[in-house]
Protein backbone atom coordinates (compact mmCIF):
# COMPACT_ATOMS: atom_id res chain seq x y z
CA UNK A 1 0.00 0.00 0.00
CA UNK A 2 1.41 3.42 -1.05
CA UNK A 3 1.32 6.09 1.65
CA UNK A 4 0.92 9.81 0.98
CA UNK A 5 4.55 10.54 1.79
CA UNK A 6 5.66 8.11 -0.87
CA UNK A 7 6.73 5.32 1.45
CA UNK A 8 5.31 1.85 1.05
CA UNK A 9 3.54 0.06 3.85
CA UNK A 10 3.83 -3.70 3.79
CA UNK A 11 1.89 -6.19 5.85
CA UNK A 12 4.09 -7.84 8.50
CA UNK A 13 5.74 -11.07 7.52
CA UNK A 14 4.08 -13.94 9.43
CA UNK A 15 6.10 -15.17 12.37
CA UNK A 16 6.24 -18.54 14.09
CA UNK A 17 3.51 -18.82 16.73
CA UNK A 18 3.65 -21.39 19.55
CA UNK A 19 0.20 -22.81 20.24
CA UNK A 20 -1.28 -25.13 22.85
CA UNK A 21 -4.30 -27.41 23.06
CA UNK A 22 -5.95 -28.13 26.41
CA UNK A 23 -7.72 -31.44 27.00
CA UNK A 24 -9.75 -31.78 30.18
CA UNK A 25 -13.13 -33.03 31.45
CA UNK A 26 -15.44 -30.08 32.17
CA UNK A 27 -18.12 -30.64 34.81
CA UNK A 28 -21.48 -28.98 35.51
CA UNK A 29 -20.08 -26.16 37.66
CA UNK A 30 -18.74 -23.27 35.58
CA UNK A 31 -16.63 -21.92 38.45
CA UNK A 32 -14.92 -25.29 38.92
CA UNK A 33 -14.28 -25.51 35.20
CA UNK A 34 -12.76 -22.05 35.15
CA UNK A 35 -10.46 -22.98 38.03
CA UNK A 36 -9.37 -26.18 36.29
CA UNK A 37 -8.85 -24.39 33.01
CA UNK A 38 -6.70 -21.76 34.71
CA UNK A 39 -4.11 -24.36 35.68
CA UNK A 40 -4.00 -25.72 32.14
CA UNK A 41 -3.62 -22.22 30.69
CA UNK A 42 -0.79 -21.61 33.15
CA UNK A 43 0.94 -24.78 31.93
CA UNK A 44 0.49 -23.74 28.32
CA UNK A 45 1.79 -20.22 28.94
CA UNK A 46 4.79 -21.56 30.86
CA UNK A 47 5.57 -23.68 27.78
CA UNK A 48 5.62 -20.52 25.66
CA UNK A 49 2.21 -20.78 23.98
CA UNK A 50 0.72 -17.60 22.57
CA UNK A 51 -2.58 -19.26 21.62
CA UNK A 52 -4.38 -21.69 23.94
CA UNK A 53 -7.39 -23.70 22.75
CA UNK A 54 -9.80 -25.35 25.21
CA UNK A 55 -12.67 -27.76 24.42
CA UNK A 56 -16.23 -27.19 23.32
CA UNK A 57 -18.58 -26.77 26.30
CA UNK A 58 -15.65 -25.87 28.56
CA UNK A 59 -18.19 -23.95 30.65
CA UNK A 60 -20.63 -26.81 31.27
CA UNK A 61 -20.61 -30.41 30.10
CA UNK A 62 -23.08 -33.29 30.24
CA UNK A 63 -23.37 -36.41 28.12
CA UNK A 64 -26.85 -35.50 26.86
CA UNK A 65 -28.06 -31.93 26.56
CA UNK A 66 -31.35 -31.02 28.21
CA UNK A 67 -32.99 -28.17 30.11
CA UNK A 68 -29.97 -27.96 32.41
CA UNK A 69 -27.86 -26.37 29.69
CA UNK A 70 -30.53 -23.73 29.06
CA UNK A 71 -30.73 -22.96 32.78
CA UNK A 72 -26.95 -22.50 33.09
CA UNK A 73 -26.49 -20.35 29.96
CA UNK A 74 -24.96 -16.88 30.28
CA UNK A 75 -24.68 -13.86 27.98
CA UNK A 76 -21.29 -13.14 26.42
CA UNK A 77 -20.59 -10.55 29.11
CA UNK A 78 -21.47 -13.06 31.84
CA UNK A 79 -19.18 -14.30 34.60
CA UNK A 80 -17.71 -17.26 32.71
CA UNK A 81 -16.59 -15.34 29.64
CA UNK A 82 -15.44 -12.52 31.90
CA UNK A 83 -13.34 -15.15 33.66
CA UNK A 84 -11.93 -16.35 30.33
CA UNK A 85 -10.96 -12.77 29.48
CA UNK A 86 -9.22 -12.47 32.83
CA UNK A 87 -7.28 -15.70 32.21
CA UNK A 88 -6.15 -14.48 28.78
CA UNK A 89 -4.95 -11.23 30.33
CA UNK A 90 -3.35 -12.89 33.36
CA UNK A 91 -1.20 -15.19 31.24
CA UNK A 92 -0.80 -12.94 28.20
CA UNK A 93 -2.26 -15.39 25.67
CA UNK A 94 -5.01 -15.63 23.11
CA UNK A 95 -7.54 -17.99 24.71
CA UNK A 96 -10.29 -19.84 22.81
CA UNK A 97 -12.93 -21.84 24.69
CA UNK A 98 -16.47 -23.14 24.29
CA UNK A 99 -19.24 -21.45 26.28
CA UNK A 100 -22.97 -21.93 26.76
CA UNK A 101 -24.32 -18.62 25.52
CA UNK A 102 -27.74 -17.20 26.33
CA UNK A 103 -28.45 -15.29 23.11
CA UNK A 104 -31.28 -13.22 24.63
CA UNK A 105 -33.03 -13.02 28.02
CA UNK A 106 -35.46 -15.90 28.36
CA UNK A 107 -34.40 -17.53 25.09
CA UNK A 108 -35.66 -21.15 24.86
CA UNK A 109 -32.46 -22.39 23.22
CA UNK A 110 -28.83 -21.59 23.77
CA UNK A 111 -25.95 -20.96 21.38
CA UNK A 112 -22.98 -23.31 21.35
CA UNK A 113 -20.38 -20.58 21.13
CA UNK A 114 -16.61 -20.27 20.84
CA UNK A 115 -15.13 -17.10 22.28
CA UNK A 116 -11.58 -15.90 21.63
CA UNK A 117 -9.96 -13.32 23.91
CA UNK A 118 -6.64 -11.59 23.32
CA UNK A 119 -3.78 -11.09 25.78
CA UNK A 120 -5.28 -7.79 26.92
CA UNK A 121 -8.58 -9.52 27.71
CA UNK A 122 -10.38 -8.06 24.71
CA UNK A 123 -12.80 -10.30 22.83
CA UNK A 124 -11.32 -10.78 19.35
CA UNK A 125 -13.64 -13.34 17.73
CA UNK A 126 -16.91 -15.20 18.31
CA UNK A 127 -18.14 -18.28 16.47
CA UNK A 128 -21.54 -19.93 16.98
CA UNK A 129 -21.68 -23.58 15.91
CA UNK A 130 -23.42 -24.00 12.56
CA UNK A 131 -23.73 -27.80 12.28
CA UNK A 132 -25.55 -29.20 15.29
CA UNK A 133 -24.95 -32.72 16.57
CA UNK A 134 -28.18 -34.39 15.47
CA UNK A 135 -26.53 -37.75 14.93
CA UNK A 136 -25.62 -41.01 16.67
CA UNK A 137 -28.80 -40.81 18.76
CA UNK A 138 -28.25 -37.22 19.95
CA UNK A 139 -30.35 -34.13 19.15
CA UNK A 140 -28.33 -31.04 19.99
CA UNK A 141 -30.93 -28.96 18.14
CA UNK A 142 -33.47 -29.69 20.87
CA UNK A 143 -31.77 -27.10 23.07
CA UNK A 144 -29.24 -25.34 20.78
CA UNK A 145 -29.95 -22.86 17.99
CA UNK A 146 -27.73 -23.22 14.94
CA UNK A 147 -25.33 -20.36 14.37
CA UNK A 148 -25.93 -17.89 11.54
CA UNK A 149 -24.26 -18.28 8.16
CA UNK A 150 -21.90 -15.34 8.41
CA UNK A 151 -18.32 -14.65 7.39
CA UNK A 152 -15.79 -16.97 9.05
CA UNK A 153 -14.66 -15.89 12.50
CA UNK A 154 -10.92 -15.21 12.44
CA UNK A 155 -8.24 -13.34 14.34
CA UNK A 156 -4.59 -12.68 13.53
CA UNK A 157 -1.27 -12.70 15.35
CA UNK A 158 1.50 -10.93 13.46
CA UNK A 159 0.34 -12.12 10.07
CA UNK A 160 -0.79 -15.63 11.10
CA UNK A 161 -4.57 -16.00 10.73
CA UNK A 162 -6.58 -18.30 12.98
CA UNK A 163 -10.09 -19.52 12.17
CA UNK A 164 -12.60 -21.50 14.23
CA UNK A 165 -15.00 -24.40 13.85
CA UNK A 166 -16.66 -26.64 16.45
CA UNK A 167 -16.81 -30.43 16.85
CA UNK A 168 -19.50 -31.76 14.46
CA UNK A 169 -18.55 -29.03 11.96
CA UNK A 170 -15.50 -31.21 11.28
CA UNK A 171 -17.70 -33.61 9.29
CA UNK A 172 -18.61 -30.86 6.80
CA UNK A 173 -15.58 -30.09 4.62
CA UNK A 174 -17.18 -27.04 3.02
CA UNK A 175 -17.31 -25.25 6.38
CA UNK A 176 -13.60 -25.78 7.00
CA UNK A 177 -12.86 -24.83 3.38
CA UNK A 178 -14.65 -21.49 3.93
CA UNK A 179 -12.31 -20.79 6.83
CA UNK A 180 -9.25 -21.60 4.71
CA UNK A 181 -10.58 -19.58 1.77
CA UNK A 182 -10.99 -16.63 4.14
CA UNK A 183 -7.22 -16.70 4.62
CA UNK A 184 -6.79 -18.86 7.71
CA UNK A 185 -3.44 -20.56 8.23
CA UNK A 186 -4.66 -22.41 11.32
CA UNK A 187 -8.00 -24.07 12.07
CA UNK A 188 -8.86 -24.15 15.78
CA UNK A 189 -11.39 -26.86 16.57
CA UNK A 190 -12.72 -27.24 20.13
CA UNK A 191 -14.88 -30.35 20.56
CA UNK A 192 -16.80 -32.67 22.81
CA UNK A 193 -16.42 -35.68 20.54
CA UNK A 194 -18.81 -38.18 22.13
CA UNK A 195 -17.18 -41.63 22.55
CA UNK A 196 -18.49 -44.59 20.58
CA UNK A 197 -17.51 -47.36 18.16
CA UNK A 198 -14.91 -46.12 15.65
CA UNK A 199 -15.40 -42.52 16.79
CA UNK A 200 -11.74 -41.88 17.61
CA UNK A 201 -10.67 -43.28 14.25
CA UNK A 202 -13.17 -41.03 12.49
CA UNK A 203 -12.02 -38.02 14.52
CA UNK A 204 -8.34 -38.47 13.78
CA UNK A 205 -8.97 -39.25 10.10
CA UNK A 206 -11.13 -36.15 9.63
CA UNK A 207 -8.69 -33.87 11.43
CA UNK A 208 -5.84 -34.95 9.18
CA UNK A 209 -8.05 -34.74 6.09
CA UNK A 210 -9.12 -31.16 6.87
CA UNK A 211 -5.45 -30.21 7.35
CA UNK A 212 -4.32 -31.86 4.11
CA UNK A 213 -7.12 -30.69 1.81
CA UNK A 214 -6.94 -27.08 3.06
CA UNK A 215 -3.16 -26.98 3.68
CA UNK A 216 -3.68 -25.52 7.15
CA UNK A 217 -2.55 -26.37 10.64
CA UNK A 218 -5.34 -27.93 12.72
CA UNK A 219 -5.38 -27.62 16.51
CA UNK A 220 -8.16 -29.78 17.96
CA UNK A 221 -9.05 -29.58 21.66
CA UNK A 222 -11.38 -32.37 22.75
CA UNK A 223 -12.88 -33.16 26.11
CA UNK A 224 -11.37 -36.25 27.67
CA UNK A 225 -13.13 -39.16 29.35
CA UNK A 226 -15.79 -39.71 30.45
CA UNK A 227 -17.84 -37.31 28.27
CA UNK A 228 -15.36 -36.90 25.42
CA UNK A 229 -13.25 -39.29 23.38
CA UNK A 230 -10.00 -37.40 23.97
CA UNK A 231 -7.38 -37.78 21.22
CA UNK A 232 -6.74 -34.04 21.03
CA UNK A 233 -4.04 -33.27 18.51
CA UNK A 234 -2.16 -30.68 16.51
CA UNK A 235 -1.70 -31.48 12.81
CA UNK A 236 0.52 -29.70 10.30
CA UNK A 237 -0.68 -28.67 6.80
CA UNK A 238 0.75 -31.84 5.25
CA UNK A 239 -1.27 -34.01 7.65
CA UNK A 240 1.59 -34.90 9.99
CA UNK A 241 0.52 -35.24 13.61
CA UNK A 242 2.81 -32.96 15.64
CA UNK A 243 1.37 -33.78 19.08
CA UNK A 244 -1.47 -35.90 20.42
CA UNK A 245 -3.04 -37.19 23.62
CA UNK A 246 -4.98 -40.28 24.63
CA UNK A 247 -8.06 -39.94 26.83
CA UNK A 248 -6.33 -38.32 29.81
CA UNK A 249 -6.21 -34.60 30.70
CA UNK A 250 -3.20 -32.74 29.41
CA UNK A 251 -1.73 -29.92 27.35
CA UNK A 252 -0.23 -30.26 23.88
CA UNK A 253 2.15 -27.74 22.35
CA UNK A 254 3.52 -27.17 18.86
CA UNK A 255 4.61 -24.25 16.69
CA UNK A 256 2.83 -22.82 13.68
CA UNK A 257 5.68 -22.23 11.24
CA UNK A 258 4.75 -19.93 8.31
CA UNK A 259 7.83 -21.01 6.37
CA UNK A 260 6.77 -24.66 6.57
CA UNK A 261 3.23 -23.70 5.59
CA UNK A 262 4.57 -21.83 2.55
CA UNK A 263 6.63 -24.85 1.47
CA UNK A 264 3.62 -27.16 1.79
CA UNK A 265 1.42 -24.79 -0.20
CA UNK A 266 4.08 -24.38 -2.88
CA UNK A 267 4.32 -28.16 -3.31
CA UNK A 268 0.56 -28.69 -3.06
CA UNK A 269 -1.25 -25.52 -4.21
CA UNK A 270 -4.68 -27.07 -3.79
CA UNK A 271 -6.27 -23.85 -2.52
CA UNK A 272 -5.17 -21.84 -5.55
CA UNK A 273 -6.02 -24.65 -7.98
CA UNK A 274 -9.58 -25.21 -6.78
CA UNK A 275 -12.30 -24.57 -9.38
CA UNK A 276 -15.36 -24.45 -7.13
CA UNK A 277 -16.28 -21.84 -4.56
CA UNK A 278 -18.38 -22.11 -1.42
CA UNK A 279 -21.51 -19.94 -1.55
CA UNK A 280 -23.25 -18.32 1.41
CA UNK A 281 -26.55 -19.91 0.43
CA UNK A 282 -29.25 -21.06 2.81
CA UNK A 283 -29.47 -24.58 4.16
CA UNK A 284 -30.45 -27.29 1.65
CA UNK A 285 -34.10 -28.19 1.37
Amino acid sequence: MQLQNGSTHQEPEPVAVPIAVVQFAPETDPDTNLTTLREHVRTAADAGARVVVAPEYSMFAVTRLDERVVAIAQPLDGPFTTGLAALAAEFGVFLVAGVVELPAPGAPRISNTLVAHGPDGTRVAVYRKVHLYDAFGHLESDVVAAGPLVAPATFAIEGVIFGMQTCFDLRFPEGCRRVAAAGAHVLLLPAQWIPGPAKVDQWTTLLRARAIENTVYVAAADQCAPRGAGASMIVDPAGTVLAELGDEPGVLTATVDPAHLARVRAANPSLSLRRFTISEGSAPE
